[in-house]
């Protein structure tokens, strides 16, 4: 009983962590600060692939970032798109965190560029967090 109370806490953590980061995307993104939005664009999938793993496994999610390893431990059948776009979304947090030395990434953002991945981002995400319904 108490087990299943911390998962419950838990699983709501990551939920509201998740939609919180999702939320401060869209803020980033108003306020121009376009590669840092897709920044936490990838943490609010980070994050509910963490609140689905911890439903699934009931135990502690794994200090990692790689959007599609979680994806795979907390067995979730993806097709290739959601794949392809998990890779894409964990080059977001890569490159924002470590920019190279032309900022090239930074560079690309352009408000189009982003707005266009935070919208399929977006997708994926009510997609995820559906599974948790």
């Amino acid at each position: 009983m108490i087990e299943r109370l911390l998962e419950i806490t838990i699983k709501d953590y990551w939920i509201e962590e998740a939609t919180e980061s999702m939320q401060v995307t869209w803020h980033l993104f108003e306020k121009k600060d376009y590669s840092y939005s897709l920044f936490f664009a990838h943490l609010a999938i980070e994050k509910i692939l963490k609140a689905i793993y911890v439903s699934r496994k009931n135990e502690h999610v794994p200090y990692i970032h790689n959007l599609q390893r979680l994806a795979e431990f907390s067995n979730i059948q993806l097709n290739d798109e959601q794949r392809d776009a998990l890779i894409k979304i964990t080059t977001f947090n890569l490159e924002s965190r470590y920019p190279d030395e032309k900022r090239s990434f930074r560079k690309k953002c352009t408000e189009e560029f982003t707005k266009k991945e935070i919208e399929e981002t977006e997708e994926l995400f009510k997609w995820l967090k559906s599974i948790l319904q």
